[in-house]
């Protein structure tokens, strides 16, 4: 699983440079999630703009990455492609997390207490 990451303007944006997350990969994306987000900025974005596909382990997979950030940061989604979309709305995924459109839209999002 290839993610990078890069802390701009107080959140951590974790770029998965895959087109899957599925059974094969969720366990090593769930590692990779833990590494590169263990310690830094309580708001954490993982841009999805180059995932095509996603099954039942990769929306598994990125709610342990969730959990595993703890109660006092969260995980916001940017950037899903239409069919990655689409699956975090049949599942009703997008109720438990916040979807945006892009990076530069979830990144214009005013900072909490401002």
């Amino acid at each position: 699983m290839s993610l990078s990451s890069t802390v701009t303007d107080g959140a951590q944006i974790v770029t998965v440079n895959a087109e899957r997350i599925d059974a094969a990969i969720a366990i090593r994306f769930k590692e990779d999630m833990r590494s590169a987000t263990e310690s830094g900025p309580d708001r954490v974005i993982l841009d999805l703009s180059e995932v095509q596909f996603i099954d039942s382990s990769g929306l598994g997979a990125i709610v342990a990455a969730m959990k595993q950030l703890g109660s006092g940061r969260r995980l916001d989604l940017a950037g899903p492609t239409p069919m990655v979309e689409k699956v975090f709305r049949l599942t009703r995924m997008d109720t438990i997390f916040d979807l945006y459109g892009s990076l530069t839209e979830a990144m214009s999002e005013p900072k909490v207490g401002t």
